[in-house]
């Protein structure tokens, strides 16, 4: 009789503080940063709830789970009281209790629902969280309206899209539909995108009375994530930073409008076009967007002490760098522009970012590295000046 040797159990994968099945779904390791970072936000959501007295500290809502390496990484890294863990696809559900299993001691609880069923579920019982992690394939536009109804006052949206042409001036038609927004391409795409998708927030958060707090944003360019702190009421003025933003392909230039005060765009520096009468070319305009930071400076060093505080190994390298990056850069102003646009527009070579920071920094102006993207310039400093500067700080061309 021929023998039959049975297949080996698959290896186990090993994030942080867990080891799982990945399965056979959708999953990137790439993205263990996004990862990484929602363990610190748990930690410190719990150690900011634990200090107030707040009881429980933090309920988890996994609303698209996939294999529940983020709930299951959220309950045992990130100290939360309790996890749902959701995936519309049931072929799953088996591998998601499987998973979650070794939180027998910690209320958890399994589903394989559409986000929109369990969101509109949880919004007839009135019941909330305080982290909300929906990390989702495509465009989210649908889903936030009920998304922030299951967010608790003062608790967390960890928000993902990987819809990146409409965000980005690749699909104009398409961010209309999806955002309610103009959205023309701009040399900080990325960011645009990001603050493209906090703007959307800001605006349902408002219809419904309430304000919100972007805690960190970033992206590598496939993903664009952003953690938004909803608050009971909104800040004094916060509608302030919803507007426009204004870029010209020509020379360069952006500018920057609060929709309450929206009046007309100053010239660029384009030459005059006795065709045109503001002259120049015509500005390439992105929004309704959020203009205020991207980063939340206070937030971010809760997140470094909690990853100070976890074992080696938990935290990965990339990681670590991308939170020193956003801890650098407050994501403010919205003006940004890459060192290779200088450099096109310089007659000799392109001086170090560093050196035009420090140039504009002695004379006053915002500037910094920008921790979306890399290679880029921030600063509030006129497009001119900034020309003046990097021209100045240049190495000397070829004789």
């Amino acid at each position: 009789m021929r023998s039959v040797t049975a297949d080996p159990a698959p290896e186990a994968y090993r994030e942080g503080g867990v080891s799982l099945q990945l399965g056979q779904g959708f999953f990137r390791p790439e993205s263990r940063p996004s990862r990484d970072l929602g363990v610190l936000l748990c930690r410190s959501l719990v150690a900011c709830r634990e200090g107030l007295g707040a009881n429980p500290p933090v309920r988890v809502l996994d609303l698209m789970a996939g294999c529940g390496i983020r709930s299951l990484r959220l309950a045992v890294e990130g100290g939360a009281a309790s996890v749902w863990a959701n995936d519309a696809d049931p072929g799953r559900l088996p591998l998601l209790r499987a998973n979650l299993a070794s939180l027998a001691a910690l209320p958890h609880r399994c589903t394989a629902l559409t986000a929109q069923k369990l969101l509109a579920a949880c919004l007839l019982r009135q019941q909330r969280f305080e982290l909300v992690d929906l990390d989702a394939f495509g465009s989210v536009a649908g889903l936030l309206p009920l998304a922030l109804e299951a967010v608790a006052f003062e608790g967390v949206l960890y928000l993902a899209s990987s819809d990146g042409r409409s965000p980005t001036g690749h699909d104009r038609p398409a961010a209309i539909r999806s955002l309610g927004a103009a959205a023309r391409a701009h040399p900080a795409s990325w960011e645009l995108a990001l603050r493209l998708q906090i703007g959307q927030v800001a605006r349902l958060a408002w219809a419904q009375g309430c304000g919100i707090e972007p805690l960190f944003s970033f992206s590598e360019g496939r993903t664009f994530r952003t953690a938004i702190q909803l608050r009971r009421r909104p800040r004094v003025g916060e509608e302030q930073q919803l507007g426009l933003l204004a870029h010209c392909h020509g020379c360069g230039d952006q500018q920057l409008q609060s929709l309450l005060k929206l009046r007309g765009w100053a010239p660029c520096l384009c030459p005059e076009d006795p065709q045109q009468r503001q002259g120049g070319r015509p500005l390439a305009i992105s929004g309704p967007l959020w203009l205020g930071p991207l980063q939340n400076g206070a937030w971010l060093e809760r997140l470094h002490q909690a990853a100070l505080a976890l074992p080696p190994g938990w935290q990965a390298p990339a990681s670590q760098r991308l939170l020193q990056a956003l801890m650098a850069d407050p994501g403010l102003p919205a003006r940004c522009w890459p060192m290779a646009e200088l450099s096109r527009r310089l007659p000799t070579g392109t001086p170090r970012l560093a050196g035009l920071l420090e140039a504009l920094r002695q004379e006053g102006w915002c500037a910094h590295r920008s921790g979306v993207m890399a290679g880029m310039l921030r600063s509030d400093a006129p497009w001119a000046r900034i020309l003046e500067l990097a021209a100045a700080l240049a190495p000397p061309g070829p004789n």
